[in-house]
């Protein structure tokens, strides 16, 4: 039988994956288990996710050729622009199926946790458009240093919780909205942003996020007459953008996936979010990964100058393509993926956010051949860090 780097019928990718939650999450775990797939496999879900991608987020995003940036590298260079869909990201992709999933359950208040706020805003948007009640928790760090998103979150008329235990930032925020779900299984749906936590989250993630890949193959058939890039490129926190660009070629061996890491102040410093090389196996929300911990099996703190990478963890499905050798791993530090925001924009008059920057760094890191085509993943657009590049570049 052939080896698939997809999730199995068990919820596991490889040996990653899973769903280990305490007594009182089984009954909301076990509803979105045995409902989601009938769920979005309905011809009315499907026709509604599928208008209001069209009609709301504005898809499909381009396939944009970069010019300029394949003439100084000399290679086929381009963009999926997840920076153009409506609210800045590729996260809404993910929300409007889940606000409709929430829907079909009888669900009438939604939780989220959010880092960069990108999540955020994208789930305050899409419950402003359902007219559903909206919780955010997000960390105290994080709400200092994406201030634009905040306002953003309670102009949509969501309440933004501060997380205000640990390291104040993305894990904590999860921590908080678990807890909320554990206090109110009954009425309220979690919309987890990325492809963490239990099983299905990772693979329902990365369902609703696949629209981006899907598109790349038919955009790349119509430019190239191929389906298929050399390579396909992103950014990796927990997930999310990259499970989306990654899935309709996990299997195809003639495609190289390269996920891109977090290495903040260098892995050896103590303030990184490398997983793959500072992580090892264990549990954390629920899900059997690769995170960082201490000897003694706790949660060790991330770092990093993007808000939306400095996960402790990063998805099963990543961890999969990680340890099989089906993905290559390399680690950016804060000031390459600063430098890249800046050349990005000065290069091709796109301001990227500083997640999507780490990706691009790849182009000084791995020698590419003049005929091969590169599909980076841009996710997300920089309004929401101009106040990072401003105190970075003296601006």
């Amino acid at each position: 039988m052939k080896k698939s780097y997809n999730v199995d019928n068990n919820g596991f990718y490889g040996e990653f994956g899973g769903a280990f939650v305490p007594e009182m999450m089984y009954a909301n775990i076990e509803e979105l288990k045995t409902k989601y797939i009938d769920i979005i496999s309905e011809k009315k879900f499907i026709k509604k996710f599928n208008e209001l991608l069209k009609d709301y987020v504005g898809r499909p995003t381009p396939l944009y050729f970069a010019e300029n940036l394949s003439k100084k590298y000399n290679t086929k260079i381009f963009l999926k622009r997840e920076d153009l869909c409506h609210t800045g990201a590729h996260k809404i992709n993910n929300t409007i199926g889940q606000i409709l999933l929430a829907q079909r359950l009888g669900k009438t208040r939604i939780i989220a946790e959010t880092g960069a706020g990108q999540h955020g805003v994208a789930t305050a948007t899409v419950c402003a458009l359902m007219g559903i009640e909206c919780v955010i928790y997000m960390g105290e760090i994080d709400i200092k240093r994406q201030s634009p998103n905040v306002a953003r979150m309670k102009m949509l008329g969501a309440k933004v919780v501060p997380a205000k235990s640990g390291s104040k930032t993305l894990k904590d925020a999860t921590n908080e909205a678990i807890r909320d779900w554990i206090q109110n299984p009954v009425d309220t749906h979690y919309i987890i942003g990325s492809v963490v936590g239990p099983h299905p989250y990772p693979d329902m993630v990365a369902r609703f996020q696949s629209v981006i890949g899907f598109e790349v193959k038919k955009q790349l058939k119509k430019i190239n007459g191929e389906d298929h890039p050399d390579y396909v490129i992103a950014c990796v926190g927990g997930g999310s953008n990259a499970a989306g660009i990654f899935y309709p070629f996990l299997d195809n061996k003639k495609v190289n996936i390269i996920c891109v890491e977090a290495e903040g102040k260098g892995v050896g410093s103590g303030f990184s979010a490398a997983t793959t090389t500072l992580g090892n196996e264990g549990i954390i929300h629920g899900s059997k990964t690769l995170l960082m911990q201490s000897k003694d099996g706790q949660i060790t703190e991330p770092y990093s100058i993007s808000a939306g990478l400095d996960y402790p963890g990063i998805g099963p499905m990543h961890a999969n393509l990680f340890k099989s050798g089906r993905g290559k791993f390399i680690s950016i530090k804060d000031n390459e993926a600063m430098d890249w925001g800046l050349n990005l924009s000065v290069s091709e008059g796109i301001i990227p956010a500083i997640e999507t920057s780490h990706a691009f760094a790849v182009l000084d890191h791995i020698k590419f051949k003049k005929d091969d085509v590169i599909v980076f993943n841009c996710s997300g657009r920089g309004d929401k860090d101009l106040n990072t590049y401003i105190d970075f570049f003296k601006l």
